[in-house]
């Protein structure tokens, strides 16, 4: 039921049967263990919340079934896969990042030298690469799969009641409730009337009945652990879904050391499984947010939980790495990211590596020696004294910098500092933004009233008792301080010479982020260019046409962008290329998304509406995997973030009606004569 063709670049087949077999084949060597292999992070990440299903196809599968098969008996053996994996991973890794290494060698002889040699050889490396890191690629996403240790503990549909009454001391006995009270399927195939024979696909459910699907089988292998993850709070709050959990745990926790075959052992495990794949995919928007939920878990899981197969020790380890800002759910960089995070150039994608390495070291010799020339001694020698250099400093130098840096190592700066930004957003942060005073062609809350007033106003899609981060207003209030920027920079030039040359600085700076798919900074500039009164500067009308055809060419951009919510997932780009979404806009699409009812007339609500939102959102934690390599100028993001920082409140017509240079201006022997014409006139109407 997920988009057609848009899978993560394997073998495209139907794969719910291959992954049932695979359950099915798996599942009697996991449970012959009594102890649960090592404890690893079982958060399915954004990709199972957006391809779903097709997440793993066959190939995947094919692949880990012929792991660590003994040569003797062709028997599996998970320990064997689990080793031979690790060790392919780190040949792979290490021979990748070798070749990035010689690639960059090359590149700088045939810079040097020119010779014929070296130019042929670099077409073939690069091809080289490009498969090697798909290589490496395909092996992180086999050790995703072979890691859902969760799934052994999936149970059928129809003990899906029994889940619910597990919780529930007094109801152990009853008998269990109809599952389609609870859950509402389709068949994808017409004509099917048998659903033993047709996929059946979730359409809608109770909330009992939603937080109890978590239990069923395939669950995390297709996407639908990660889809509620993101969603829930359309239909109840953190602690509801927190007691749900703890609840299951308490009333099965003493069957859990028995036969793992049994259902009640099963919900207890499964229970774990699923309250860390929370906590690692979710913390810092939902328990770092509110200190009773966490308070909760920590005191149930200190008092409660028992070092059954390590479960405690694992979670109390999770929620203090999470809290110290270690989890890992805070960065959700690539396994292929993880292994290279000591060496930058390890980390550098293909295309970095393209577009960068071969004016790298040229402009960044040249930009160190312009600042030290341009900017006030002393200056900040690096991020962490960026404080003690005085916005009164970055007035002296004024626009200078502006204008002598390039529109790339500007462009380069600002995707840095907007990357900061962009990184510590969720996707749950773009959920419910009309509570927040989010409108289309309004950026963020009027100052003169606080968030928590408009949310009372506004109709709020979460429950009342739910608690949202309001991290994204923070998103879009520094985008409206950039475009203020924007437009404060130009209308303070005292001189239109030099306002022309800004306005091509910007629209350069601008069509080099959204060439660069840095579509944040370039709409945020676009704002600011299209400032009422910027627009109205006599400067554009002798602005080189190249120039101003640029400004068509960024609206088109915009169009672009607001014209599908997952436009900048289409295709493979988005995998090697690094993105940073307009968040206003990616709002504005969440916002059309949440138009309408989320429940059916029986009161049920739609999960085929909520899983078309998890999937949109998604698209937030796969931009953060593939992060920009630009080396920083910490130089130039202090004089920038100053800049920003002066500017960010200002009033533009004020500031715009202190320049002359704003105003169409008569020239003077025109103006002469005209006072010459109306004297003459007055004086022939006396005589």
């Amino acid at each position: 039921l997920q988009s057609n063709g848009c899978g993560p670049g394997f073998a495209e087949e139907n794969t719910s049967s291959v992954e049932q077999a695979m359950i099915k084949a798996a599942g009697n060597t996991y449970l012959a263990s009594p102890n649960l292999p090592d404890f690893c992070g079982c958060s399915p990440g954004w990709s199972s919340a957006f391809y779903g299903a097709e997440c793993f196809d066959s190939e995947v599968h094919s692949y880990l079934k012929n792991l660590g098969k003994q040569k003797s008996s062709e028997s599996q053996n998970i320990d064997a896969k689990k080793v031979e994996l690790e060790q392919l991973l780190m040949m792979e890794t290490k021979n990748y990042r070798k070749t990035i290494k010689f690639y960059q060698k090359l590149l700088q002889k045939e810079r040097r030298s020119k010779g014929p040699e070296t130019k042929s050889m670099l077409p073939k490396l690069r091809g080289q690469l490009q498969e090697m890191k798909s290589k490496v690629q395909f092996l992180e996403l086999v050790k995703k799969y072979q890691m859902m240790y969760a799934e052994q503990w999936g149970v059928e549909s129809y003990v899906l009641p029994t889940v619910i009454h597990s919780g529930k001391a007094d109801t152990m006995d009853m008998a269990p409730m109809d599952e389609s009270s609870l859950l509402l399927y389709y068949n994808t195939e017409k004509h099917q009337c048998n659903n033993q024979n047709g996929v059946r696909v979730l359409q809608a459910g109770t909330p009992l009945g939603l937080m109890a699907y978590l239990y069923s089988r395939n669950a995390f292998l297709e996407g639908y652990v990660q889809q509620f993850l993101y969603t829930f709070r359309y239909f109840c709050t953190q602690e509801e879904f927190l007691q749900f959990l703890l609840d299951r745990i308490s009333s099965t926790l003493s069957s859990a050391s028995l036969d793992p075959s049994t259902s009640l052992s099963k919900i207890c495990n499964r229970s774990f499984y699923i309250l860390q794949a929370w906590i690692e995919d979710c913390y810092s928007v939902d328990f770092a947010t509110n200190t009773d939920l966490l308070g909760t878990l920590k005191e149930f899981i200190s008092s409660k939980v028992a070092s059954l197969n390590g479960y405690r020790e694992r979670l109390l380890s999770l929620l203090e790495d999470a809290s110290a800002g270690k989890s890992g759910s805070a960065d959700l960089c690539s396994g292929v990211d993880k292994c290279k995070e000591e060496s930058e150039e390890g980390r550098k994608t293909l295309h970095s590596l393209c577009k960068k390495l071969s004016e790298d070291v040229s402009r960044k010799v040249c930009l160190f020696f312009r600042l030290q020339s341009v900017l006030p001694k002393p200056c900040c020698s690096s991020f962490t004294e960026e404080s003690s250099v005085s916005l009164a400093r970055a007035d002296e130098v004024g626009p200078v910098l502006l204008i002598e840096c390039s529109a790339q190592q500007l462009c380069w700066q600002l995707t840095l500092l907007q990357q900061e930004v962009f990184n510590k957003c969720h996707p749950v942060h773009f959920l419910n933004s009309r509570a927040l005073g989010v409108k289309d062609k309004c950026v963020a809350v009027p100052k003169a009233v606080s968030a928590e007033t408009v949310s009372l106003k506004v109709c709020n899609l979460f429950l009342s008792k739910c608690i949202q981060d309001q991290y994204l207003l923070q998103l879009l209030k520094n985008a409206d301080s950039i475009s203020t920027w924007v437009a404060a920079e130009i209308v303070t030039c005292h001189t239109t010479k030099r306002q022309v040359s800004l306005l091509s600085k910007f629209l350069l700076i601008a069509k080099c982020c959204y060439e660069q798919r840095n579509f944040a900074t370039a709409m945020q500039i676009l704002a600011g260019l299209e400032n009422l009164i910027v627009r109205q500067l006599p400067a554009w009308k002798i602005l080189p046409a190249k120039v101003a055809d640029i400004m068509e060419e960024l609206k088109a951009v915009e169009v672009f962008l607001k014209s599908d919510s997952l436009c900048l997932m289409e295709g493979d780009r988005f995998k090697t290329l690094p993105t940073i979404p307009s968040a206003h806009v990616l709002a504005m699409h969440v916002q059309q998304l949440e138009t309408g009812g989320f429940t059916m007339t029986n009161g049920a609500h739609k999960w085929t509406k909520l899983r078309n939102i998890a999937k949109v959102v998604s698209q937030v934690h796969a931009f953060q995997e593939n992060p920009y390599t630009y080396a920083p100028d910490f130089k130039l993001q202090s004089y920038l973030r100053q800049r920003i920082t002066r500017f960010k409140e200002a009033d533009i017509s004020a500031l715009a009606a202190d320049n002359c240079a704003n105003f169409h201006q008569i020239p003077a022997e025109k103006h002469s004569r005209k006072i010459q014409d109306t004297l003459r006139r007055m004086k022939a109407t006396f005589q």
